[in-house]
């Protein structure tokens, strides 16, 4: 089973040989089996990549994702297929119907925002009985938007009355840093499992190539929200950033056992795509530290 995320952050020549990923630098050159191989991050625009070793990264399902030169996430290699029978989950998925998606989206928010009470519950702030209201009053669709109310809330709590989501300040580049990594993980299993990325069930913006992904990675925001909140006070730099990473291999609880996130996402997508398309019962994804 593959467990490794692979970092590069300097000048490098990567290329492929007898199912071997080969870093080349200038003063070493690495072999790591693709077996081994999970995730792999390209943090410098020095690297130089063949099209071999692509093409055998995808046939391996082995996810890839590319920084700029500010060191952010900005894209990632995907397959137009990973599934033999993608044709036909692609067909039930545009045959969603909207009372399905709706109710969907309203377990979805309501595990998000439930997530969001506990993670307050554990840093001792008042405004977690609200959260849990805010929860409990979820309607069909979220049709009252008790998403971005709470969302309001959450973040006043975590990180101080001042702070706005997506200013330009340390703790907004490491949640949008994390919250990508998060979306490329959920990108990765989405296609494993013969869907689309583009087609979301509450997200539909036509210029957004992950609406599904960012439906179905709501509840797990917390986990990058968490760590964040227990590290605010520290600079947003290259080992922030690994530490962000390694969150993947860390061990959660799902459906009462304990799995490393990378295997609970991959679960969850399954679970959740199978309680809309073969109707099956939702699964909630319920952090605990």
């Amino acid at each position: 089973m593959s467990f490794r995320t692979i970092v590069i952050t300097n000048k490098a020549n990567l290329n492929y040989k007898n199912r071997f990923l080969i870093v080349k630098q200038e003063l070493e050159e690495k072999y790591i089996h693709l077996s081994e191989i999970d995730t792999i991050i390209v943090d410098s625009i020095s690297v130089s990549i063949s099209t071999y070793l692509l093409k055998e990264l995808k046939e391996n399902k082995i996810n890839i994702i590319f920084c700029d030169e500010k060191h952010n996430p900005f894209g990632e290699l995907t397959t137009f297929y990973s599934s033999h029978n993608s044709s036909k989950k692609i067909l039930e998925q545009s045959q969603f119907s909207n009372k399905d998606k709706d109710e969907l989206w309203m377990k979805i928010i309501k595990n998000k925002i439930t997530n969001q009470a506990i993670l307050l519950n554990l840093i001792k702030s008042d405004n977690f009985n609200l959260l849990i209201d805010y929860s409990n009053d979820v309607k069909l669709g979220d049709k009252t938007n008790r998403e971005g109310h709470a969302s309001k809330v959450y973040f006043n709590s975590l990180f101080g009355k001042q702070f706005i989501r997506h200013n330009s300040d340390s703790i907004n580049y490491a949640l949008n840093y994390g919250y990508s990594v998060l979306l490329s993980m959920f990108n990765k299993e989405i296609i494993n499992y013969g869907c689309i990325t583009q087609l979301g069930i509450h997200h539909k913006n036509e210029f957004n190539e992950f609406n599904l992904s960012c439906d179905l990675m709501e509840p797990f925001r917390v986990i990058i929200d968490d760590f964040v909140y227990k590290n605010k006070d520290l600079e947003f730099n290259k080992e922030y950033k690994l530490q962000i990473i390694n969150l993947f291999n860390d061990k959660f609880k799902y459906k009462n056992k304990n799995y490393t996130l990378k295997d609970i996402i991959k679960m969850y997508v399954g679970d959740t795509l199978n309680s809309i398309i073969e109707h099956k019962e939702y699964v909630n994804f319920i952090y605990e530290r």
